[in-house]
């Protein structure tokens, strides 16, 4: 048990030492969506080592939402811009969120980013 604990808290470490340098990249707003509420360090990918573009800068509605917390459609438009980002966390984290979103103007905002193909194929099935 104390091993768990000690990776887990050596993570959290490794993860809030990235902190300031993407509180800075985000310009002290939600990547998502651009609120300054409640921003917190949100994991892409959280099986691998934390690195800047595996990490984002989220409001508590956005990490809900990127956590799978329940949604309106309209809720997620908020989330298009964030298509854009050259920063994987962003972009990406923003696409798998809006391909739970069935509706055509949210399939669209995937089809037109700049995410990999790959990805888009395995979120537009």
């Amino acid at each position: 048990m104390a091993k768990g604990y000690q990776a887990n808290r050596e993570r959290l470490e490794a993860v809030s030492g990235f902190g300031k340098i993407i509180s800075k990249r985000a310009g002290f707003c939600c990547e998502w969506c651009g609120d300054r509420d409640d921003l917190r360090i949100w994991e892409q990918r959280p099986e691998r080592e934390p690195e800047e573009g595996t990490l984002a800068l989220l409001c508590g509605r956005c990490r809900r939402l990127a956590d799978g917390g329940g949604w309106e459609p309209d809720e997620l438009r908020s989330l298009r811009n964030a298509l854009w980002s050259d920063i994987p966390a962003v972009a990406e984290g923003a696409a798998r969120v809006l391909s739970r979103c069935r509706e055509p103007w949210a399939r669209e905002a995937i089809e037109e980013s700049f995410i990999p193909d790959e990805l888009k194929a395995e979120l537009l099935k």
